[in-house]
C-alpha cells in the first residue's frame, strides 16, 4: 500500500497561505498542515484547523524568524537587540551547536509555542520545523521530550528521496544554481537525520518511511508532483509544500517563496493530479491516520 502525507508548512504565516492551505485541503490533496505558533495569521490558522476535520494540524517549530512566543528577556541568547530570533536557519543552528544559544531556553520557546497550539483547541497531530530547524541533534533531542510531554505521537524525519533533480534544473535552467543549492540541502538534511528514525523508535514515536520536498523547495510543479507521485514506493511517504497567495503580507514577510506558493497551489489542485492519485492507488493520509495505524 502506498500511502501520502502532503503537509502544507508555514499555516499561520499570512492570511494568503492560510486560505491557499484550506483551498490546497478542499479542492486539492493537501491533507496536513504545520502551524507557525508566532505567524501574523495563527488565530485564523487556527479556526479553520479546528474546522477542517479531515485536515491534520502540527506545529511549526520556529526559532528562526519574528518573535518569540517567550518574552525576549527570558530568552535573550535565542533574540537579536530588537527581540526577534536571530535571523537564517544557518546562523540559529550555528548558535545553539556552538553553545552560544541556550538549550534550556530553546526548550522553554518550544514548550510555550506547543501550548499556544494545543490551548487554542488544535488537536496536534505532530510535530516538525521551520526551515527544518527541529534536525539539530540537541534541538531534536527536546523536540521528542516535548512530543511525549504532550502526548504528540509523531514527528517528521526529513530523510529525502531525490527524485528528478537534473530535470529539475533543466526547467528552471534560470535558477538552476538555486535548484542545486536545494538538492544538496537535502541531501544535509539526510545526513542529519540519519539516525532520527532510531531515537523515535526508541521514544514510541512515528515518522513517515520516505520524504520529498526540500530539492523542489520554490520549485514545486505540476511536472515535479507528478513525476513524485509516479516514483512514490509502498509504505508511508511525506510531500513537503508551500501552498499560499502573494499579497502584501506575504511580500512583506522575509521569505524567497512568494509566487511559487501559488503555482505550488495550482499543483496541488489540479484535476489530473487527483486522477494521478487514484491511478496510482494512493492512499492520502495525515499524521493523524499514521500515529493511530496500529
Amino acid at each position: 500500500m502506498k500511502k501520502l502525507i502532503v503537509n502544507a508548512d508555514d499555516f499561520g504565516l499570512t492570511e494568503g497561505v492560510n486560505r491557499a492551505v484550506i483551498q490546497g485541503h478542499g479542492h486539492g490533496i493537501v491533507t496536513s498542515a504545520s502551524l507557525l505558533a508566532n505567524g501574523a495569521a495563527f488565530d485564523s490558522a487556527a479556526v479553520m484547523g479546528k474546522t477542517s476535520a479531515k485536515l491534520g494540524v502540527g506545529v511549526h517549530l520556529n526559532l528562526t524568524q519574528g518573535q518569540p512566543i517567550m518574552s525576549p528577556g527570558e530568552i535573550p541568547s535565542l533574540v537579536d537587540s530588537q527581540g526577534v530570533f536571530s535571523s537564517g536557519a544557518v546562523r540559529q543552528a550555528r548558535r545553539i551547536l556552538t553553545g552560544r544559544a541556550s538549550l534550556s531556553e530553546v526548550e522553554q520557546e518550544l514548550r510555550s509555542q506547543i501550548e499556544k497550539v494545543r490551548t487554542s483547541g488544535v488537536r496536534i497531530t505532530h510535530l516538525d520545523g521551520h526551515q527544518h530547524v527541529h534536525l539539530l541533534p540537541p534541538v531534536f533531542d527536546i523536540v521528542i521530550k516535548l512530543a511525549l510531554e504532550f502526548g504528540i505521537g509523531a514527528i517528521r524525519c526529513t530523510m529525502e528521496r531525490s527524485v528528478e533533480a537534473l530535470q529539475l534544473m533543466g526547467r528552471n535552467a534560470p535558477s538552476s544554481l538555486e535548484v542545486l543549492k536545494q538538492f544538496f540541502t537535502g541531501r544535509a538534511l539526510t545526513v542529519l537525520s540519519s539516525n532520527t528514525r532510531q531515537k523515535l523508535h526508541r521514544a514510541g514515536l512515528r515518522c513517515s518511511d520516505h520524504f520529498y520536498g526540500v530539492t523542489q523547495t520554490g520549485f514545486l510543479d505540476v511536472t515535479a508532483v507528478k513525476r513524485i507521485l509516479h516514483h512514490l514506493p509502498k509504505g508511508i511517504s511525506e510531500l513537503m509544500c508551500h501552498p499560499g497567495y502573494l499579497d502584501a503580507d506575504l511580500a512583506n514577510t522575509p521569505t524567497r517563496l512568494l509566487g511559487q506558493r501559488e503555482k505550488e497551489l495550482e499543483a496541488l489542485t489540479q484535476p489530473a493530479i487527483k486522477r494521478l492519485v487514484r491511478e496510482q492507488a494512493i492512499q492520502l493520509i495525515n499524521y493523524r491516520d499514521l500515529t493511530e495505524d496500529p
